[in-house]
C-alpha cells in the first residue's frame, strides 16, 4: 500500500463554517476498515449554522442525543441517519455554537477496488460517491464513527490537492425544501465542473 498523507491538525477546523466548508474542498477523506483504507477528494460541501438556520438539526440550539457532538470541540465527526442512508459531517464553529459541514461528494482517490463492490448497483464509477448517503457506503463511514476525531485513524482527513478560489461554485443546499427562508442560503460549495458533484 502506498503511504497514506497524515491527518490534518485540529487547528485547521477552528475557522467559521463558510470558510471551512470551502477550505475542505480538495482535502482527502479517507477510512481504514479491516478491508483496508477507501478515500477521496472532497469535491462538494454544505455548511450548516445551527441556531439561526432553520435547516440545521441544531437550530434553536436544539441538544438532542443526536447533536450533542455538535455543542463540542470543532474537527470531530458528526454522523446521522437519514433512510437509509448514514451521512457523514465535519463538526465545526465554537464550542456550544453546533455547527456543522455536510460532505456531499467525494472523488475516488484510494481503495476503489473497496468502493465498487460496496456500490453494487452504481452503473458508473461517478455513481460511487457523488452523494452523501453514496460516499459514506463507498467509503465504509457508518454510525459507529460518529464523534471521532477527524485527526486520527481510522477517520481522518488529509491534504489533498489546493484548490484555486476561482474553481469554487456556490449555490443554494439540497433537500431541505421544508427551511424557511434558510433554504435558499448559497451555502454548498463544490468545485466546479468535477463529475463527482451530486447535481
Amino acid at each position: 500500500m502506498c503511504h497514506l498523507p497524515e491527518p490534518l491538525h485540529l487547528s485547521f477546523y477552528h475557522q467559521p463554517t463558510l470558510q471551512l466548508a470551502q477550505s475542505l474542498l480538495g482535502k482527502l477523506l479517507l477510512k481504514e476498515t479491516k478491508e483496508g483504507v477507501a478515500g477521496g477528494l472532497i469535491v462538494e460541501t454544505e455548511g450548516y449554522i445551527g441556531p439561526g438556520d432553520r435547516a440545521a438539526h441544531s437550530f434553536n440550539h436544539r441538544r438532542t442525543k443526536r447533536t450533542e457532538i455538535m455543542f463540542g470541540e470543532a474537527g470531530y465527526t458528526y454522523t446521522y441517519s437519514m433512510h437509509t442512508h448514514c451521512l457523514f459531517n465535519v463538526v465545526s464553529g465554537q464550542i456550544d455554537a453546533p455547527e456543522a459541514v455536510l460532505i456531499r461528494g467525494v472523488e475516488p482517490y484510494i481503495g476503489q477496488e473497496l468502493m465498487e463492490p460496496r456500490r453494487p448497483k452504481a452503473k458508473k464509477k461517478r455513481e460511487w460517491t457523488n452523494g452523501p448517503g453514496k460516499l459514506t457506503k463507498a467509503l465504509g463511514i457508518t454510525m459507529d464513527d460518529y464523534g471521532h476525531a477527524l485527526n486520527q485513524r481510522p477517520l481522518w482527513i488529509a491534504p489533498g490537492r489546493s484548490v484555486d478560489v476561482s474553481e469554487i461554485a456556490a449555490g443554494p443546499r439540497i433537500g431541505i425544501g421544508n427551511a424557511g427562508e434558510a433554504k435558499d442560503y448559497p451555502w454548498r460549495f463544490w468545485i466546479r465542473d468535477n463529475a463527482f458533484v451530486s447535481r
